[in-house]
């Protein structure tokens, strides 16, 4: 997938025709992922870029702090190399700023198609319990089963909690275990019962199962998805 730079709009030579194509280039690569309902990366990929985007338009420190500078000398004894800001070339700030407002609205658009796809696959999605679920559920299984798809993928869960902005938020590490085939004796009482006698780290692991009737690329889609819904369903099991 093509890739772009942390500052990309900003990076080498500042001329809006070559900015253009060179976003449109990317969102097309990322749309074309969209169309196929992968979601992830490029998702997440596209919304970094556009938050950064807005900083960058918001935020006169972080512009003086990250634009373009040109190296003017070298001052040998502190072994530093001196740069002059081209901020105060009001052309090129002009063709910048043309840039950035052209970028924020076309990345906009292609972040609403890929949260469409996502709200739509999200509300497909069904977590149930798989037995009783011990007091503490900050830790265990998930089990993910999609569309018509006859496997039962395992993953393993860990929820922590972080803070950022004042704000307190939960965060999900997961790691793939293994497929089981689902079938009469492959349940998922059964499964269940089988990781706890051969992963004895978890005696009395809490464990969901995360259903779709639809068929949807698992890593790009659903795993991520399902992670999410599996944070705010713990985090809120009332809601």
């Amino acid at each position: 997938m093509k890739t772009l730079s942390q500052t990309w709009f900003a990076d080498g030579y500042i001329d809006f025709e070559l900015k253009k194509y060179t976003l449109l280039a990317y969102l097309q690569e990322v749309n074309k992922y969209f169309t196929e309902n992968k979601l992830y990366p490029q998702l997440a990929d596209v919304i970094f870029h556009y938050n950064n985007i807005i900083a960058f338009k918001e935020n006169k420190k972080y512009l003086q702090e990250h634009f373009p500078k040109k190296l003017t000398g070298i001052q040998l004894q502190q072994l530093q190399l001196l740069y002059e800001s081209m901020i105060e070339d009001n052309a090129l700030m002009n063709e910048l700023e043309d840039i950035i407002n052209y970028s924020a609205t076309t990345m906009k658009k292609t972040i609403n198609n890929g949260s469409e796809i996502y709200e739509f696959i999200e509300n497909k999605i069904s977590i149930e319990p798989v037995g009783i679920i011990p007091l503490e559920n900050n830790e265990g299984y998930f089990f993910l089963c999609e569309g018509k798809a006859k496997n039962t993928w395992v993953y393993q869960y860990r929820l922590s909690m972080f803070e950022k902005h004042d704000a307190k938020y939960r965060s999900i590490k997961t790691e793939f275990i293994n497929v089981w085939q689902h079938n009469y004796v492959n349940t998922y009482q059964n499964i269940k019962t089988e990781l706890i006698k051969n992963r004895s780290e978890m005696p009395n692991p809490a464990v969901y199962a995360v259903e779709t009737t639809m068929s949807f690329p698992i890593e790009e889609t659903l795993v991520p998805i399902a992670k999410r819904s599996l944070v705010r369903y713990i985090s809120n099991p009332n809601s």
